[in-house]
């Protein structure tokens, strides 16, 4: 044994002398690496599907909505038909219905990914573009582009049959489809 060698470190040493020893745990796994907080939670990934593809299109990025049958809603000042190219190239990863999202990359370079979405036809009269339905425990509140609303929107409480609690999202997409998610509580 060296002559600079201790039999325990001078730190456990000095806890032993104040009394502040702690009781070793038999069986206890001393790095629990998989469990979520010790690398963190992953982020949720945000695209089901990202593509490049080649367009002439206008300014650098563009927002499109490819329904069913795949009919194309544009949110930029863009003709329908240039935007082929950006969603045939995202149709041979996913089917539509989907919501995109392309940035230019290089002159005619871009890039795209998207999300798949519901879409929902809803009849009801509803004064805005975006509602939130909530119902939890029978109580149900509507809120129409953030403003609390009375009334009801029977196909969005239509979604949520079947859960006790649950919140419904729609946007609107163009005249009476909308992108919903549903979410139990």
């Amino acid at each position: 044994m060296s002559l600079w060698r201790r039999e325990k470190p001078l730190h456990e040493r000095l806890a032993e002398q104040g009394g502040m020893t702690m009781p070793t745990e038999v069986g206890r796994d001393v790095a629990p690496w998989h469990q979520a907080g010790v690398h963190g939670v992953p982020r949720p990934r945000q695209w089901d599907a990202v593509v490049t593809a080649e367009a002439d299109l206008p300014g650098d990025a563009v927002h499109f909505v490819t329904l069913d049958d795949r009919t194309v809603v544009v949110d930029e000042d863009v003709p329908d038909d240039q935007l082929a190219p950006l969603a045939d190239a995202v149709e041979t990863q996913l089917d539509p219905p989907y919501r995109a999202e392309g940035a230019r990359r290089h002159d005619r370079l871009w890039a795209v990914g998207a999300s798949k979405i519901s879409v929902v036809s809803i009849d009801d009269e509803i004064g805005g573009d975006a509602v939130e339905l909530a119902a939890r425990e029978g109580e149900v509140t509507l809120l129409v582009d953030g403003a609390h609303v009375f009334g009801a929107v029977p196909a969005l409480e239509a979604l949520g049959a079947g859960m006790p609690s649950y919140v419904v999202r729609a946007d609107r997409i163009d005249g009476d489809l909308w992108e919903v998610v549903v979410l139990p509580l």
